[in-house]
């Protein structure tokens, strides 16, 4: 896909998606075969749910059938979120994974596996986790020593066990 016709499809769809409350984190044209796909992946602060999904998949595909934004050709609509184990590329993705656990590619060479405890505008106060019984530990990252970043899927939180448990109780 060329970059103007991502950035017409971006500037056609924002708008829409924003409209709906939410934020256009990426646009993918791929081809499958003869068919093309318009992947639109989309989110907001307290996530999005199947209705928000269907309500500006609705609204992308009437605005794109009123226009040749995607040329003549069949073309399939994909509209979802971001998914477990998202990139962190922008400053909103950290606020919205505070409290999560994230693989962090360092600028200055290494990774480093640690729980977002808190983003501000300059980097994020972290808790790396302890090994083999030791306490985990604080540390401060800011944004330029990140190379990447990217969520970890957990399946047995502790912590989020316990806090599952009290709501259970109340």
């Amino acid at each position: 896909m060329s970059t103007t016709q991502s950035e017409r499809l971006r500037e056609l769809l924002e708008p829409l998606v924003t409209s709906q409350g939410l934020d256009l984190e990426e646009i993918a044209v791929d081809s499958v075969g003869r068919k093309r796909v318009l992947r639109v992946v989309v989110d907001s602060d307290t996530g999005a749910d199947l209705d928000q999904i269907a309500d500006v998949s609705r609204a992308l595909s009437a605005k794109l059938d009123e226009t040749d934004a995607m040329g003549a050709g069949e073309y399939t609509l994909e509209v979802g979120t971001p998914g477990a184990e998202r990139s962190l590329t922008e400053h909103r993705h950290y606020v919205r994974a505070t409290g999560r656990l994230v693989r962090f590619q360092l600028t200055e060479g290494g990774e480093l596996v640690a729980r977002i405890l808190k983003a501000d505008d300059d980097g994020l106060d972290l808790e790396v986790p302890g090994v083999k019984g030791r306490k985990a530990q604080a540390r401060r990252v800011a944004f330029p020593d990140i190379a990447k970043a990217r969520v970890q899927v957990e399946f047995n939180r502790k912590d989020q066990d316990v806090k599952d448990e009290k709501e259970e109780e109340a």
